[in-house]
């Protein structure tokens, strides 16, 4: 039978994997991504951060958010603490659902509990009330809870699809984010497992707008030729929540700016 302890022992793994592999970066640091290893990178995205190009997706999310649906209610009615401060939570698993609920499929089932059509996924609107509920929530820590044998096995279902190779270039998510983290990959360096998901939503200059963490994982699965998987998806879900709680205890500071 599963414990809590397997996904525990995961956490403290690979924490202490980066810890020993790059002994010169704090904690802490791995919610910056990319840019802990890169520091003139890392001052150029500093300078972007001043005047980030979200601030505008920040706006309008929270007046989505607080545009009252038709029957009168918002988004504040279908969340803990009227949703402010609470991204640290997701996803989080839902023993009524038996089933992982992100943030963004969470507010899809505000909406459709409020008789509201759902939003689409990855951009647009949702981004923007995702990366305005991350707002508030910056500086809070991650704190992912896995509280049934189901729970578990679902973190593990997202751990086993992380490190499974897939599409004509072989490739699992580790191949990037765990073995070549802090080398160069046509150019770039790839994030960081640790702290992958703490910075989301994000505006990327690549799409010149934001998205959500999910839109990363179908561009990811594109790139090694993958079969890209819909959005949120029993498989994505489970591993938003499996990277999710690898990253517990580290601060939420979205939404970001990534190249």
């Amino acid at each position: 039978m599963f414990s809590q302890n397997v996904a525990s022992d995961d956490a403290q793994m690979f924490k202490d994997y980066f810890s020993k592999r790059f002994p010169n970066i704090e904690l802490d640091e791995y919610v910056d991504g990319s840019y802990v290893f890169d520091e003139a990178a890392k001052e150029q995205w500093l300078e972007i951060e001043d005047f980030p190009p979200y601030e505008f997706d920040i706006e309008h999310g929270q007046e989505l958010f607080e545009t009252p649906f038709t029957n009168g209610k918002t988004y504040a009615s279908c969340f803990e603490n009227n949703g402010i401060g609470i991204k640290q939570k997701y996803p989080q698993w839902d023993e009524t659902q038996k089933a992982v609920i992100t943030l963004e499929y969470a507010i899809n089932q505000c909406r459709e509990s409020n008789k509201e059509i759902p939003l689409a996924y990855g951009k647009g609107d949702i981004a923007q009330i995702s990366a305005y509920m991350a707002f508030t929530s910056r500086g809070n820590i991650i704190d992912i809870q896995l509280s049934t044998k189901e729970s578990i096995e679902a973190y593990l279902q997202g751990k086993k699809y992380y490190f499974s190779k897939r599409g004509q270039l072989n490739m699992a998510c580790a191949n990037c984010h765990v073995a070549t983290a802090n080398l160069r990959l046509r150019n770039e360096i790839p994030g960081p497992m640790l702290g992958q998901v703490t910075h989301w939503p994000v505006y990327r200059s690549k799409w010149e707008n934001t998205g959500t963490i999910q839109r990363r994982f179908k561009g990811c699965n594109t790139q090694v030729r993958a079969k890209a998987l819909e959005y949120q998806s029993e498989t994505y879900r489970n591993l938003e929540y499996f990277l999710t709680y690898i990253s517990n205890g580290l601060p939420i500071n979205g939404p970001s700016t990534r190249k």
